[in-house]
């Protein structure tokens, strides 16, 4: 669909174990210098899989991913930073030139040749403007007003292992915009071979709950179906 890239660029080492570890704190008079040297595999699968079942999510607070996220359009990025528990760092409009950036055109346009010229003649004139801005003395921080909001960008994302679980369960949801399902599904790929018993059931809230919980039953019979 989209021509967004997402890389893992960073991590917390053993992630499930420092989550169980975390977890086994909590309830255990162990020696904590010794633990977490001692825990098998089995007694993490088990403390993660407690842990998410009785809701204790703050210990997955521990662990966090970092991603670097390109070619995605800032109308992506503008929704990508709601997501408060999180630190981003993008790329700067106000100091980075912008004459060659590219732009991100959603599939509605695409499939229709009319609208596609219509977009490109309109990206172009913006272009442009831009350069005509920059070459007058406008500053970048002023030029870039006129750059339509599907102008490509890069943007680094930090998010520890419960927002991230929380980020899948709204931004996979079929309902949520195209873009930001695609890079969801892309940052959802990158995690999930390095903690598989902590994003085992990562994905629309409706998997895990059992209902589409905006009532679309006939959205959450495809998801269903999709998901398995």
């Amino acid at each position: 669909m989209g021509s967004a890239r997402v890389k893992l660029i960073s991590y917390t080492p053993e992630p499930e174990k420092v989550v169980a570890y975390a977890a086994r704190i909590c309830y255990s008079s162990e020696d904590p210098f010794e633990l977490y040297d001692q825990l098998s595999e089995d007694q993490i699968a088990r403390s993660i899989k407690t842990v998410k079942k009785r809701g204790h999510l703050s210990v997955l607070e521990h662990v966090s991913f970092t991603f670097v996220i390109d070619g995605c359009s800032r109308v992506c990025t503008h929704q990508l930073v709601r997501h408060r528990l999180a630190s981003y760092s993008q790329r700067s409009q106000r100091y980075v030139n912008q004459e060659k950036e590219d732009f991100v055109i959603p599939p509605t346009i695409k499939e229709n040749a009319d609208a596609v010229a219509l977009f490109q003649e309109h990206l172009q004139s913006s272009k442009r403007l831009y350069e005509q801005f920059l070459s007058l003395g406008i500053p970048k921080e002023d030029a870039r007003f006129i750059l339509p909001q599907s102008v490509k960008t890069t943007i680094v994302v930090t998010m520890n292992a419960r927002e991230l679980l929380h980020f899948f369960a709204l931004r996979t949801c079929k309902r949520a915009q195209w873009e930001i399902q695609e890079v969801a599904m892309l940052m959802l790929n990158e995690v999930r071979p390095l903690a598989p018993i902590l994003f085992e059931d990562a994905g629309p809230s409706c998997i895990s709950m059992g209902q589409c919980p905006e009532g679309n039953e006939k959205c959450y019979e495809e998801v269903s179906k999709q998901w398995k």
